[in-house]
């Protein structure tokens, strides 16, 4: 035992054989915030869409009246704001930052609502993002969040670490994409995720299909889809299918995702909507 020791294991990383509670990295919530259900929204590689499914659960949840919130953890390519349509900045207090809300309600944070202009490039080393998105945990108000939902950037490097043991995560949603080199990226995310003792939810492929408004057959554009298999591999569950859909891209590039009537996600939203019990 240390000398300074105070007897309060809960703030203490210490290893000693007087410990009464386990080492935890979890850091507190701000103490004005309020969130009870985190969903981290994660990829083993860049491009698949995950920011496209963040934001479409956000709404999702948020259109069946529940308060929705966003934490944009992808530090150096933010794109939950332009989505959204959001062009104003977040602003402080003297308690602390105030995420941005969307004209729908939803609680958005990211750190181009901190920037001056959103093409000013986030020039950090790893684990200066990675404070960073602790902060966006400590030092944001988020007020009465039924569902919070972590766009994580790609890959099983620092911010994905430092997401899954700095904050409470309640489950991750791993999105694919159908090709086949897809398969063994998934794996690598799915794995870190045991390894972090972290429930996974399920899987979500974006960029499945292309439904021809001419003839009404599905085409797989990108080859044939293997999340089944993934999916049996891992024991997980198929939770969704989105299309190649030129609406949703054009429903992000002008900001206006929260107009935007889909229903792929729907029995994804009732999965989730079943956590808050």
């Amino acid at each position: 035992m240390s000398e300074n020791c105070n007897s309060d294991c809960s703030n203490c990383t210490a290893d000693c054989a007087e410990r009464t509670e386990p080492v935890t990295l979890t850091e507190k919530l701000h103490d004005l915030s309020k969130v009870k259900k985190v969903i981290a929204v994660i990829s083993g590689k860049g491009g698949v869409g995950k920011s496209l499914v963040t934001s479409l659960l956000a709404v999702a949840m948020n259109k069946k009246g529940y308060q929705s919130a966003i934490l944009d953890a992808d530090i150096t390519g933010p794109s939950i704001p332009k989505a959204f349509g959001i062009d104003t900045k977040a602003r402080m207090n003297e308690f602390g930052l105030l995420p941005v809300k969307t004209k729908t309600g939803i609680s958005v944070m990211s750190v181009n609502l901190l920037l001056e202009s959103e093409t000013d490039p986030v020039v950090l080393r790893g684990p200066l993002i990675a404070g960073t998105v602790k902060q966006f945990w400590t030092d944001v108000i988020w007020d009465n969040v039924d569902f919070m939902f972590i766009d994580m950037p790609p890959g099983t490097g620092d911010v994905p670490l430092t997401v899954f043991q700095s904050i409470p995560v309640d489950g991750i949603i791993v999105v694919t994409s159908p090709q086949e080199l897809v398969s063994m990226i998934v794996a690598k995310a799915v794995r870190m995720a045991e390894i972090m003792q972290i429930p996974i939810i399920g899987l979500v492929e974006n960029m499945s299909y292309f439904r021809c408004p001419d003839n009404g057959k599905d085409y797989a554009i990108f080859g044939e889809s293997h999340i089944e298999e993934i999916a049996k591999a891992h024991q997980l569950s198929v939770l969704a299918k989105l299309p190649i859909d030129p609406r949703l891209s054009k429903a992000c590039d002008e900001g206006t995702i929260e107009d935007f009537d889909g229903n792929w996600l729907e029995s994804l939203a009732e999965i989730i909507e079943k956590m808050e019990k």
